[in-house]
Order: structure tokens, then sequence, then C-alpha cells
């Protein structure tokens, strides 16, 4: 069948076309007019966007976080004494580690360290905080005093410290005189200078433990405790029972950010003590230091770093799986069946 020609339309007189004559405008690749843009094309130019201000934080994080960390894991598995070309020598290094009594050393002194720090810091911070959840005078500026100590950095403290306790011309043994007690030697002495060093920590670690638990007894519930209250409870029966149960999950976040702050001292020690005396101090983040920058058995230290970093993994896994595993193995509660004469008895009784 023929095509039939396609009418023509004469202008109006106005000098206006018809509805019909007013020409279209062709749509463009991505389907949409040619005064209007794309909606691929504005994602496009949203995601540059976004990926420009991105960039830098992107370079940031691998260059100081994810390249090292690849790089000394490499760096565990070889020789390397940072200065001629290193030697792949395998899992040498972490068997050396095993044998070395020096690593042995500091596991014993950090694991001592650790078990110390970790409860008393709580501990303290659980009192004091029980202690300035009231309404007492100048309890604004105790809080103060007591949070002052933690703002305070680790080498300052080392600083501050190592003159109070110098055991010739320290305050501390001038005070002790005062009470007849012979002068100690606190960092001299092999047997005093890790408690010394636990001493300085709680000093400022306390603090940290005092807010965090403050501001969770202050979220308990004051319904809860005035109800105790009316039916009798007494102090010790109220904290048992009503005021720690509320605080277990502040307590299990403090248990591990203690534990990890623990494992990871390095400052305090390389101020006051360098690790001595007799390596009584010594613990396992300065023995890194000590094997990379010191002794320049860079791969060496990278393996004993990787070990660290293998218990702070357990650490922090162990306990999430304890609990997936309590929550799957802890019995449902059985539901009473409703069904049948009880459901009628129920009825009844409404």
């Amino acid at each position: 069948m023929s095509r039939l020609p396609t009418p023509l339309t004469l202008p109006d007189r106005d000098g206006k076309r018809g509805s019909r004559t007013r020409p279209r405008s062709l749509p463009d690749r991505g389907g949409a007019p040619p005064g209007r843009r794309g909606p691929r094309r504005l994602m496009g130019r949203e995601t540059a966007t976004a990926w420009a201000f991105v960039a830098p934080s992107v370079l940031v994080i691998l260059g100081l976080s994810v390249v090292p960390v690849v790089w000394s894991l490499l760096l565990s598995f070889q020789a390397d004494d940072l200065v001629t070309p290193s030697r792949w020598v395998g899992l040498d290094n972490y068997r050396a580690l095993a044998q070395d009594p020096h690593f042995d050393q500091a596991v014993r002194n950090t694991i001592l360290y650790t078990a110390l720090y970790v409860p008393l810091s709580i501990g303290a911070g659980l009192f004091l905080a029980l202690a300035l959840n009231r309404r007492i005078r100048l309890v604004g500026l105790y809080r103060t005093l007591v949070f002052v100590p933690f703002v305070i950095s680790a080498a300052a403290q080392g600083v501050l410290f190592s003159f109070i306790l110098d055991p010739e011309f320290g305050a501390a043994n001038t005070v002790l005189d005062v009470f007849g007690v012979s002068p100690q030697g606190f960092f001299n002495d092999p047997d005093q200078a890790l408690l010394a060093l636990l001493a300085v920590s709680l000093w400022s670690g306390t603090g940290f433990c005092v807010v965090v638990l403050l501001a969770a007894l202050q979220d308990v519930p004051p319904s809860l405790v005035e109800a105790a209250r009316l039916d009798g409870t007494g102090r010790l029966q109220l904290l048992r029972h009503v005021v720690l149960p509320s605080l277990r999950p502040v307590m299990v976040f403090l248990l591990l950010w203690q534990a990890i702050t623990s494992l990871q001292v390095f400052d305090l020690v390389y101020v006051t003590t360098k690790g001595g005396p007799l390596g009584s101090t010594t613990v396992i983040v300065y023995f890194i230091w000590e094997q990379a920058f010191k002794n320049f058995t860079a791969g060496y230290g990278a393996a004993a770093a990787y070990t660290l970093a293998l218990a702070l993994l357990v650490l922090a896994v162990v306990p999430r799986l304890a609990r997936a595993l309590r929550g799957r193995t802890r019995p449902e509660r059985s539901r009473p069946d409703v069904t049948g004469p009880d459901r009628r008895l129920e009825g009844a009784a409404r």
C-alpha cells in the first residue's frame, strides 16, 4: 500500500505556526532532551565530586595505616637492618621469639602490669564515681580534679614523677622520712620499678574510668532505685542487685579498653626507666621499639609487633564469641499452653 503524502500547513497571518508544525527537540543518547541533563550524567558528576572530597582522606588512611600494616607483615618474614637489602627468612623470626628470654620477660612484665592495672583502675574508678555521684558541695571541682591527670600526656607524667620519685632528691622519700620509713629506690629498684609505673598509671588512668562510670550511674533509672529503697533494700544490696547490673555494658567496655591500653603502654616506660633496671620494666611495645630502632633488627621487631597484634585481636574477639555462644545455648523460656480448658478458665476469670 502506497504511503500518503504528509499534508502541508501554511503559517497563520500573524506569523505564528500551528501546534502541529512546532519543532520537537530530539532526545540525546541518554534519553533526555538537550536542555536537560540525563540522570546517569548527573550521577556521574555527583560521584566524581564526592570522590574529589573523599580522596585526600582515603590517601591519608592508605598511606598511614593500610600500607604500613601490609609492609610490616611482609617485614616480619624477613631479616632487615633498615640499611642493607632485606633477606627472606620465613618463620625464623617467630621461632626466635619463642626462644628469646628477653621477649619472655617482656611478656611476663606486660601480663603482670595488665593483671594489676585493669581491676585496680576500674575498682578505684567505681569507688570514686559512687562517691562523686551525690549532691555535695564543690562536686564539680572534685570531678575536674579527678579527671585532670588523664589529660596530662604520658611523657609529662614520666618527667614529673621522675623528679618526685628520685631516690636521692625526690619529694617521695622526704615524705617517707617524716613517717620513719627508710628511703626507697622506686624506679632504680628492680623489685619496685614496675609497681612504681603501675602507681603512676593508676594516678592518670583512673580519671577516665570515673568519667565513664559517672555518666553510666546518672543513666540508672531513678524509679528503679526508689522502688528498691521502698522495699527496704540496703546500700550494698542496692549496689549489687540494681546498680551493678545496670553498669554491666559499661564495665565490659572499660575492661576491654583498659586491657588494650595496658598492653600498649610505652611512653611512660620510655621516659622513666628505659626498660630497666635489669629489664624489670621492659614491656612488649618497648621491646618492639628496642629491637627495631635500637638493635636495628626490624624484621624481628615486626614479628614481635604482630604477636602483640594477634593477642589484641584475640582479646577483642573472644568476648564477642562467648556472648554469641551464650545467646545460642541459652534455653528459650517455654510459654504456657493457653489452649483448651486453660483458656476457658482464663476467660472465665476475667
